[in-house]
């Protein structure tokens, strides 16, 4: 009787995967949970760490085989790492979020896409599985993405911060970081078709990523925010026109702010702080040589920053008088930046009058071509009296706008 070689060692990997089926049916709505030694993606996940620990410190070409029959590749690795260095980001933080001793999680999804998730153990990283056809798509417009975010320093595109093989995945930055108080979470297409989730249980721990029309009769309470994010919509979803893309999701989620928050927004030293992190002009993620900010700014002493503020305060009312702005003004509006809040992952975040939204978008790589042509086609047979999410790049592009402009106050 055969006791080992492969025909067992098919076996049980079949044996595994089945197991692991049966599992993942039961655990189909907790979308968040440990990958630990039991778990089928734990060597997996367990070599990547090893991998992406010694990518980290051989930005510029890194080829690891590090472990017998794992093969780790980076592409693009100098460009990545100025774009995190033009986050705040320091090469030693990712590397640690990266590669600590805390197991990776999956997210299970209910999203029709077949990659796998995992976010880093503090959550603030995501890594997703990719399609070959995907990978090449970021890699032949990567130039004009980092284009796009230097002239659009608080775009509120995802951030690519790393790209892998031979399962190809790609390392991003979590939206929604950090999730501790989100009451609800939002994937937003801007259309009706299959855009209703059973929300989880009352009172459950379960992370149900809603849809649309779970969201209708709801607004993004923002006042005096709302003409910003209106703008930065339409300027983020322009550019993923021209790259003649669509059924990307605008992620939405919200928690409720606390009074001393409410309390530190208004004040003098914290709005000094919101400030000089949102007009540092030197964060480019083209030029970008040490941690500038959007999301970190140096501990200075609040004389000094009260002092500078009151500087340009007056030279840029100066300017008003005699019918002026200065370069540094026009820059600020032309690339649409807005008062950062004194919070982690910036970029992202929104405070309105009573919540805190997370904000951003993803999923960018679906082409409209030949097979999402014939697509349109079928769909608007089979639902012809119903907004579906393919349809072409500009009407995709309007429609996600029009969603954002009447679902806003």
């Amino acid at each position: 009787m055969e006791t080992s070689g492969p025909g067992v060692s098919r076996h049980i990997r079949t044996v595994k995967r089945r197991r692991w089926g049966r599992l993942r049916q039961q655990w189909k709505l907790l979308g968040l949970f440990e990958i630990d030694q039991q778990h089928e993606f734990y060597s997996l996940t367990c070599m990547m760490k090893e991998g992406l620990c010694a990518a980290v410190q051989i930005v510029f070409w890194f080829v690891c085989d590090c472990v017998k029959d794992f093969r780790m590749e980076t592409y693009a690795g100098p460009v990545f790492a100025s774009l995190r260095r033009s986050l705040g980001m320091t090469e030693k933080e990712y590397q640690q979020s990266l590669s600590s001793e805390g197991s990776y999680l999956q997210f299970i999804s209910n999203s029709k896409s077949k990659a796998d998730f995992f976010l880093t153990n503090d959550k603030r990283f995501f890594l997703k599985t990719q399609s070959k056809r995907e990978v090449r798509f970021l890699l032949s417009n990567l130039r004009i993405y980092m284009e796009h975010l230097e002239k659009y320093p608080h775009s509120l595109l995802v951030k690519f911060l790393g790209e892998k093989k031979e399962k190809y995945f790609i390392v991003m930055q979590s939206v929604f970081y950090p999730d501790d108080r989100i009451t609800a979470r939002y994937d937003i297409k801007g259309c009706e078709v299959s855009r209703w989730t059973d929300p989880a249980p009352e009172g459950s721990q379960i992370i149900v990523v809603l849809k649309d029309l779970n969201f209708e009769g709801q607004f993004i309470q923002l006042d005096h925010q709302r003409p910003w994010l209106l703008r930065q919509v339409e300027i983020d979803s322009a550019f993923l026109q021209t790259l003649n893309v669509l059924d990307y999701s605008l992620l939405l989620a919200h928690q409720p702010l606390h009074q001393d928050e409410l309390t530190q927004s208004l004040s003098f030293t914290t709005l000094i702080t919101r400030a000089k992190k949102s007009v540092n002009a030197t964060s480019s993620p083209t030029h970008a040589t040490s941690p500038t900010v959007p999301g970190v700014v140096a501990e200075e002493d609040s004389t000094i920053l009260s002092s500078e503020l009151n500087t340009t305060q007056y030279k840029i009312e100066q300017q008003s008088r005699v019918g002026t702005e200065s370069a540094d003004l026009q820059t600020f509006q032309a690339q649409n930046r807005r008062l950062l809040p004194n919070f982690k992952n910036p970029l992202h975040v929104i405070d309105g009058p009573d919540q805190r939204y997370f904000i951003g978008i993803i999923d960018i790589f679906t082409v409209y071509g030949f097979k999402k042509r014939l697509e349109h086609l079928w769909k608007r047979l089979r639902h012809p009296r119903q907004t579906f999410s393919t349809v072409s790049p500009p009407a995709y592009c309007h429609r996600l706008c029009q969603w954002v402009q009447d679902h806003t106050k």
